[in-house]
């Protein structure tokens, strides 16, 4: 069973080359960064940074599709 978590971008104001709008990005757990409103994301340059969560939101996949964007990764 795959159990990541993925969201959409739907603000890449001030992180242009970070960030696209409309992409998905695979979410990494971060207690500390939720607790003060951000969310740990794998971004374009393929390193985990921290974001405003505000600028995303959370997207429930298939088991299928989550596999899928998993193998393509």
């Amino acid at each position: 069973m795959n159990n990541k978590k993925y969201v959409v971008c739907i603000d890449n104001s001030d992180y242009g080359a970070s960030l696209e709008t409309r992409k998905i990005y695979l979410v990494l757990p971060d207690e500390k960064a939720e607790s003060l409103g951000q969310i740990r994301v794998v971004d374009e340059s393929g390193e985990d940074y921290l974001y405003p969560s505000e600028r995303f939101l959370p997207l429930e996949l298939s088991t299928a599709l989550a596999q899928a964007i998993s193998d393509a990764a």
